[in-house]
């Protein structure tokens, strides 16, 4: 896998092997959503899993493992030509995995009916174990390749959301199982998509969640010196003067990440337990150190 994962984007370091194992439990879950609570329950909520169904139910003599495996390959492609070599290595990489675990599911755990008699149940299993996926996917540049590309290539050429851009790309499939498997199938494959698009966007936001720091503080040198020596990370700090008593005061603007946030709380209640704090939580940053930096 060595040679994979450095094709990939994802050489043999620390964060290599850690995105390396995302990509591979990502794929997992995926896997297990799709076949043993979607599947079994005509669930159509979008994606290639959702073509899949709705194929599968007009063409009974081609097994769903061989449909995903033609629909993928082809959405592969496109992705390849549009979002870059890198893209096209892992989402590749995952949608051999996923199309293989679907394969094995099938010929290890024949379902010939859902796992139970609670469709509702199996809907958020189906919905939540596939979001959690998508969205570890795509904090790491990936996905489970069909549909969620067309998602990622809107999103690069325009300013919509991957949650938004897959609920426009997967509406159309979810709305097929209508005509497929009736309204009742049809209903639950319309509010999983909801669900997903809600899922997808709040798991990202929680992956890619820091902590941002107004610190205003008598004692300025200690916590610079811990945020820059014990938590290497950066910040901008100005002289300020205090409203009331017209002290001169320092105020520090930094960003760090949660367990970073708490270790720095910490020193700045030992250092100054008169600092004025202000922490606000935020998913999106831009610059060295972060998205988007050197």
């Amino acid at each position: 896998m060595s040679a994979i994962q450095k094709e990939a984007g994802f050489p043999i370091t620390k964060g290599g092997l850690k995105n390396f194992a995302i990509l591979n439990l990502a794929t997992l879950l995926t896997a297990m959503g799709v076949y043993f609570f979607k599947y079994p329950n005509h669930f159509s909520t979008g994606g290639v899993s959702g073509i899949t169904v709705v194929l599968g139910h007009y063409l009974p003599n081609l097994s769903l493992g061989a449909i995903n495996w033609v629909i993928n390959i082809a959405l592969l492609i496109l992705g390849i030509f549009t979002l870059g070599r890198e893209f096209g290595l892992t989402t590749g990489y995952v949608t051999i995995i996923l199309s293989t675990l679907l394969d094995l599911f099938e010929k290890l755990f024949p379902m010939e009916r859902p796992l139970t008699d609670q469709p509702f149940l199996e809907l958020i299993f189906g919905v939540l174990l596939p979001a959690i996926g998508s969205a570890m996917l795509f904090n790491i540049n990936a996905s489970t390749g069909g549909t969620d590309i067309v998602a990622m290539i809107l999103k690069k050429y325009s300013s919509i959301n991957i949650g938004n851009a897959l609920f426009a790309v997967d509406s159309l499939i979810a709305v097929s199982t209508f005509f497929a498997f009736g309204p009742e199938t049809g209903l639950f494959s319309v509010f999983g998509l909801g669900i997903k698009s809600i899922i997808v966007n709040y798991v990202m936001e929680g992956m890619n969640m820091y902590k941002s720091f107004t610190i205003i503080t008598d004692q300025a040198l200690p916590i610079l010196d811990f945020i820059k020596v014990d938590l290497h990370r950066g910040a901008t700090f100005h002289q300020a003067q205090g409203m009331f008593n017209h002290t001169n005061k320092t105020v520090i603007i930094t960003a760090v990440s949660r367990p970073q946030g708490i270790r720095l709380q910490k020193l700045i209640q030992t250092v100054d337990p008169h600092a004025f704090v202000m922490i606000t939580n935020t998913s999106e940053i831009i610059g060295k150190g972060f998205r988007g930096g050197i």
